[in-house]
Formats: C-alpha cells, sequence, structure tokens
C-alpha cells in the first residue's frame, strides 16, 4: 500500500519531466542521408519549421501572400528579438533570390552550436523583422504560446541534430 501511494504522489513529477518533442525523422530526397523536422509553426503573417541535417540547421520562414510581393536576395536579412531585453540578433538570407515569399538563415550544426542557435533554443523570441529585398519590412510578433513553442521547438531540434553530426 505504501508503495502505491507513493507512485501516486510521484505521478505529477514524472508527468512533468517527460519529453514534449515532436521531431520528424526523414531522409533527403536526393542525398538518402537522416534529416529532422519540427515542422511548421503557424505564425500571424506566415510559418516557420527548423530542419536540420548532418551539415546545418535552418529556419525557414514562408510568408502569406499579403497582396504584394515578398521578394527576398542575398542582401535580405531578419532581426531577432528576445523577450525582456533589448537584444537582438541579425542574420543574412541564405535561401535563393525569390519572390515567393521563402526566406532561410542557416546554422553549422557542428559539436558545440553557434551561441546565437544557444540563444534561440533559450530565450523567448518576442519578433522577427524581414528586410526583402526592396528595403520592405515585415513584423513577425509571437503570442506567448507561440514564443514557448519555438523555444521548445529549437532546444529539441538541438539536442537531437547531434545524433546526425558527422564524425
Amino acid at each position: 500500500m505504501k508503495h502505491i501511494l507513493v507512485t501516486l504522489l510521484l505521478l505529477p513529477f514524472f508527468a512533468l519531466g517527460q519529453n514534449n518533442c515532436t521531431i520528424k525523422k526523414t531522409k533527403d530526397q536526393f542525398s538518402q542521408e537522416p534529416k529532422l523536422s519540427t515542422g511548421f509553426l503557424e505564425l500571424n503573417t506566415g510559418s516557420l519549421s527548423v530542419d536540420a541535417d548532418s551539415r546545418e540547421i535552418d529556419f525557414f520562414f514562408v510568408m502569406k501572400n499579403l497582396n504584394e510581393s515578398k521578394c527576398f536576395d542575398d542582401a535580405s536579412s531578419v532581426s531577432v528579438q528576445f523577450d525582456e531585453s533589448r537584444s537582438k540578433l541579425n542574420f543574412r538570407n541564405t535561401g535563393t533570390m525569390n519572390c515567393e515569399g521563402l526566406f532561410h538563415f542557416t546554422f553549422k550544426n557542428a559539436a558545440i552550436p553557434p551561441s546565437a542557435l544557444q540563444r534561440l533554443a533559450t530565450k523567448k523570441v518576442t519578433s522577427f523583422t524581414l528586410t526583402g529585398s526592396s528595403e520592405v519590412k515585415t513584423v513577425i510578433t509571437l503570442t506567448e504560446q507561440q514564443k514557448d513553442q519555438l523555444m521548445q521547438m529549437v532546444s529539441c531540434l538541438l539536442t537531437e541534430a547531434k545524433t546526425l553530426r558527422s564524425s
């Protein structure tokens, strides 16, 4: 009886400690190497997916059509603003030139993740400001739920991406 009572009392702690990571494992269609994806997180003006392979971790934005062309080229950038701080990170578009609203920024999948990537995994992001090829800015502001989801997505992917690295 004591064991059952102790087990029931400890059950909430085990439930809180469980990992809520939902990472999709696939194979790259060209190289057949393993690939991980968080799936898309729906945002107010688009969606965001984070993917990883043995070489890189890719943040991929797909902007919704807002009755204007969303063109991005290699000079386009994104500014990431964090909760409770005035600090921000800036990244260049690593995707190809397009007017379909597609924007990428990447990190190397290294043994020790870059500090900017670690910040994305441990700090809540308030907003992303994407600046397109015509200097048009698109601000994506995250809700509290989206902030938590994004931080969890990046943290989970960062943990799982370690298994993909080449020796």
